[in-house]
């Protein structure tokens, strides 16, 4: 059976890292080759396979995640971080480090994918536990959750607007309605969390290399205002690319010039160019002070690309080998709630194959034809897909190494801190999508 084949993988994985410790990057090559062996691909397919997966995800992230770690390092180096930190503080004290945190990343997450908010916001959060001496998870397990949410929640993120495009249904619309179960339902996970004694218990330091261990006088720090500037440059061109997209149609120079400098790895590299200069020599650091920051940043990403590439190659096996088309024909026909059964595919898929754009893409085109006739509201339904889709990360999902690796975690520790909260938040969201459903149908009444 297909899904105990996922099992038994996950259980080697688990064996191999946390008894044997064996590396990360090789662990999962080698259950991803074990999987591709189980599942019936040809042995001389078994290398194209893995490399796909690894190429695919590495290109998906690589330049965010190198371009972000230089920006960041740069930040910390010069004093940017600590400035912004510093402020936070002053604004909100130390009891509120964890709603500005939240806050700062539901504004970011909003517009920006899981992956870009995460490198950026991450060095202030490392900033922060090294000024006030906290716990590295109490000041950056609630940015984690929030840009969780965020991103498997609402449109422009790819996996909510690709199920928004199949269902039919108003990107807007589901945008609206999912703040209304995101921010509420995020914010809570996000500030509860950090306070369960299991993940109290948890006490990683901050991965060297990712951040300046320099402690800075005020006057050594730039301002505010360059500090900022910075930080929030990426933001403001990506969100801009993405307000830009949905309020306009067509097709110009300018809208295609627009997208340009909105996709990540333009707006980061624009940004690093911009740091190197606000951040260098304009504030008396030589251009060679930049590079050996931006060199330790490269070196500092190297293991953590290569583990989510591995996480790649595990993922692909796993949807080469057939794991989604037999979850697939197995659901089609279950004769529940069609809201229900999205939300129960999506998460199904997303525990065997890792891949939240996978299982959400396969449960809409699953739920689809029980949408027609069903009374409905499409936007309802994709928010049904979108929750289920956040569940259960584990070892199989690149994501889940991001988390650990940049959070110094170890396999297991990182499931409890991180596997159980995408639980909740998918379980919470999915009732809150059937509490939506019905005022919208009493609002329809009426």
């Amino acid at each position: 059976m297909p899904l105990v084949v996922v099992g038994i993988s996950v259980l080697i994985l688990l064996f191999l890292m946390t008894k044997l410790r064996l590396n990360g990057f090789a662990a999962l090559l080698l259950v991803a080759v074990g999987v591709a062996l189980v599942r019936g691909i040809p042995l001389e397919k078994i290398s194209d396979v893995l490399s796909e997966g690894i190429a695919g995800q590495i290109g998906d992230t690589m330049l965010t995640i190198g371009l972000g770690a230089m920006v960041g390092r740069v930040m910390g180096d010069s004093g940017a971080a600590q400035r912004i930190a510093t402020r936070l503080l002053d604004l909100c004290g130390p009891r509120w480090v964890q709603v500005a945190m939240v806050l700062t990343a539901m504004l970011i997450g909003v517009t920006m994918f899981y992956e870009v908010a995460f490198v950026i916001i991450v060095p202030v959060a490392f900033t922060l536990v090294r000024v006030t001496r906290s716990n590295l998870l109490w000041v950056g397990l609630p940015m984690s959750i929030a840009l969780s949410t965020m991103h498997s929640f609402l449109p422009p993120h790819p996996g909510p607007t690709a199920v928004a495009a199949t269902f039919h249904a108003s990107v807007g619309l589901t945008l609206f309605y999912g703040l209304f179960i995101a921010v509420p339902v995020g914010a809570l996970i996000a500030l509860t969390w950090p306070r369960l004694p299991f993940v109290r218990r948890l006490d990683p330091s901050v991965p060297q290399g990712l951040v300046s261990e320099r402690v800075f006088e005020d006057e050594e720090m730039p301002g505010l205002g360059w500090s900022l500037s910075v930080a929030l440059l990426p933001v403001v061109l990506i969100a801009g690319a993405a307000v830009t997209d949905l309020a306009t149609s067509g097709s110009s120079p300018w809208l295609h010039f627009v997208a340009f400098i909105g996709s990540a790895p333009i707006a980061l590299l624009l940004t690093l160019l911009v740091a190197i200069w606000a951040l260098g020599p304009r504030i008396g650091r030589s251009l060679a002070e930049v590079g050996t920051s931006c060199r330790e940043a490269a070196q500092a990403m190297a293991m953590i690309l290569l583990v989510i590439g591995a996480g790649g190659a595990f993922k692909n096996v796993l949807v080469e080998g057939g794991i989604s088309d037999y979850i697939k024909d197995t659901t089609e026909h279950w004769s529940i709630s069609p809201i229900i059964l999205a939300w129960l595919i999506a998460a199904i898929l997303r525990v065997a194959l890792g891949s939240a754009t996978v299982a959400v893409v396969t449960a809409s085109g699953v739920a689809l034809p029980l949408l027609a006739g069903s009374g409905i509201h499409p936007e309802v339904m994709v928010l049904a897909v979108s929750s289920g889709s956040i569940a259960f990360s584990h070892v199989n999902d690149p994501g889940f190494w991001m988390f650990k690796e940049y959070f110094n975690l170890s396999v297991l520790d990182a499931i409890k801190a991180r596997t159980t909260y995408t639980t909740v938040l998918a379980i919470l969201g999915l009732g809150g999508v059937l509490v939506l459903e019905q005022v919208l149908d009493a609002l329809k009444v009426t």
